[in-house]
């Protein structure tokens, strides 16, 4: 066995130590002078510009594939011996080779499922909204459900006289869809509208009591308007999952799979390997093992788990799961939410908010039901993952985690994380790194929400408080990133531009301070996202051993002016060795 053999048997965490510049020219074991033998190669690529995330190897012009694994990288040269007559050769014509983007908190069968309704995420008006569910009422049959998710009132150009909290009543949708129930879910996911239809079968009037974290908005005079937040959407969605529930096993079958599909589609156009499923439900894990035992899942997930905690206890332990499908499903990690979203006034602040004082947000799950989840997870070997937006909802989620690991052993290393973590107080920003909580949080929030979060918090406490990526990173705490798709796009160039520019829509620079450099953010969507799902010895970085997961891009985002960074493209995405994706216009 030659000494390059021999390093990748023994695992990256031992061959991390060795330089990587060294592999490829090592002689044999016997010490003799002679070039080893390698493998020849099914995949190489060659005459690029790759960036390993790799700090041993920083860069390479090509890498060397071996089945799912990468065996080398080097100069074209030394990559040479790798190629055979039944190796595929991949010129990239000087392009750019990064590892597999990683989403580091997402939707998949929300992104797949966004797919089939109505795509709000573009209507700059109510009106708009109003015309969109007129014309698919006229394709619908009578008493269809009309279903869209997108909308964002503070991205509409004006906003109607007789609007409650930014949106207004129910009446000119229920005008246009009096017979079809109608269900139109915010961007963040939560809140919703609801027409006159739809809140009547679900028993909404004005006398409905706003259940436990939610809020039924009602006008001055107590009529509810349509809109519910948090988790008062629950009363409409009951009715919409009967309704759903009456389909046929062969319909709801389809539908899931060609929500899979499309998420899948989606995310390999657009260079996502790897996927953190962010709260999925125990019966879509079984549709995902049956979609792994079909080869039918070309990404990679890693999923956090929801339910209650009942249903925990009784299932965690036999849905815990590493690499199934050849390292495309993950299950070993739970999701929970202690508040709810900015735009909505559901995120939990520590003092109520700017432009409606009344509120201080919602808290959706109790502190008390995730401290008792915590100790689920601790004992069966899972990470806990929490929603927490709101400064309150981050400290009271740092209290259950500082709570849960007293008499923990250190060894264990749980890498709980706080998902999304935008605004935090001050006071509360080391206990990350002294707890060692990750900061899952996306970037591309602070560029969708900067333009109005300051009419939330006020000045003065959204530059304390929010988005505060560059503290948190030079205090040396993990942070990762992604889009919550499909709340934003999945885009991940779109979310490395938001990284390191935080420019909005109309060009302003929103708490440049707080911008990333271009390595911290390549490391964020790529090693950062693998060692908060405890792979880092497996992707994340172009290192021999690594699975081979690749793209490359059109434009070299690390060095172009940032103006350009939105034109890159993805040529090529590579998952195990294999080509899943390639845009023909751009391969000769």
């Amino acid at each position: 066995m030659t000494i390059l053999r021999t390093i990748f048997s023994i695992g990256p965490k031992i061959r991390r130590l060795i330089p990587l510049g060294l592999v490829s020219a090592l002689p044999l074991a016997s010490g003799c002078n002679i070039a080893p033998k390698v493998d020849q190669a099914s995949l190489v690529l060659t005459n690029g510009k790759v960036v390993t995330v790799d700090p041993l190897q920083p860069e390479a012009e090509a890498v060397a594939i071996v089945g799912d694994r990468i065996i080398a990288l080097g100069t074209n040269q030394e990559i040479r011996p790798y190629i055979g007559r039944g190796t595929e050769v991949i010129d990239l014509e000087g392009r750019l080779a990064v590892p597999g983007f990683i989403e580091g908190h997402g939707h998949f069968m929300g992104l797949g499922q966004s797919r089939m309704i109505l795509d709000l995420a573009d209507v700059r008006s109510w009106a708009e909204v109003v015309e969109m569910v007129e014309d698919a009422v006229r394709e619908a049959e009578p008493g269809e459900w009309i279903t869209g998710r997108g909308w964002h009132q503070e991205r509409w150009s004006d906003i109607p006289a007789d609007a409650v909290d930014g949106v207004p009543p129910h009446h000119a949708l229920s005008a246009v869809s009096p017979e079809n129930p109608v269900y139109l879910t915010h961007a963040s996911g939560h809140a919703s509208i609801a027409n006159a239809k739809a809140l009547e079968l679900a028993g909404i009037d004005s006398s409905t009591p706003d259940p436990a974290g939610g809020t039924i908005v009602r006008t001055g005079s107590g009529e509810a308007t349509g809109l519910l937040r948090e988790n008062a959407q629950g009363l409409v969605r009951r009715v919409l999952s009967q309704v759903e529930a009456e389909r046929s096993p062969a319909e709801i079958a389809a539908q899931l799979r060609r929500a899979a599909e499309l998420a899948s589609e989606e995310l390999l156009r657009k260079g996502v390997t790897s996927f953190h499923d962010a709260g999925t439900s125990f019966a879509t894990v079984d549709f995902y093992h049956e979609l792994i035992e079909e080869d039918a899942l070309p990404v990679r997930l890693y999923v956090m788990v929801s339910g209650s905690n009942d249903e925990m206890a009784e299932k965690l332990a036999d849905y815990r799961v590493v690499g199934a499908g050849n390292d495309h499903l993950t299950v070993r990690a739970i999701k929970r939410q202690i508040d709810g979203a900015m735009g909505p006034h559901g995120a939990w602040l520590l003092e109520p908010y700017a432009d409606l004082p009344e509120t201080s947000g919602l808290a959706l799950q109790s502190p008390e039901m995730i401290a008792r989840t915590a100790q689920l997870a601790l004992r069966h070997g899972y990470q806990l993952n929490t929603h927490a937006i709101g400064d309150r909802a981050v400290r009271e989620v740092l209290d259950i985690y500082e709570i849960a690991f007293q008499g923990h052993l250190a060894a264990e290393d749980p890498r709980w994380r706080i998902e999304h973590a935008q605004h935090i107080d001050p006071a509360d920003i080391d206990r990350f790194g002294e707890l060692g909580v990750i900061a899952s949080m996306q970037a591309v929030h602070a560029t969708s929400d900067g333009s109005w979060v300051d009419r939330r918090l006020g000045r003065e406490r959204t530059e304390a408080t929010s988005y505060l990526w560059r503290t948190l990173i030079d205090r040396g705490i993990v942070v990762t990133n992604g889009t919550d798709t499909p709340v934003e796009d999945v885009d991940p160039i779109a979310n490395f531009h938001a990284s390191v520019t935080r420019q909005l829509e109309d060009g302003t620079i929103f708490m440049p301070e707080q911008r990333m450099t271009r390595e911290e953010a390549l490391r964020s969507y790529t090693l950062s996202n693998a060692y908060a799902a405890f792979e880092e010895d497996l992707k994340g970085s172009i290192t021999p051993g690594k699975l081979a997961d690749i793209v490359v891009l059109s434009k070299d985002i690390m060095t172009v002016p940032e103006d350009e960074i939105l034109e890159a493209r993805v040529v090529y995405t590579i998952v195990g060795g294999k080509i899943l994706f390639q845009d023909t216009t751009l391969v000769r």
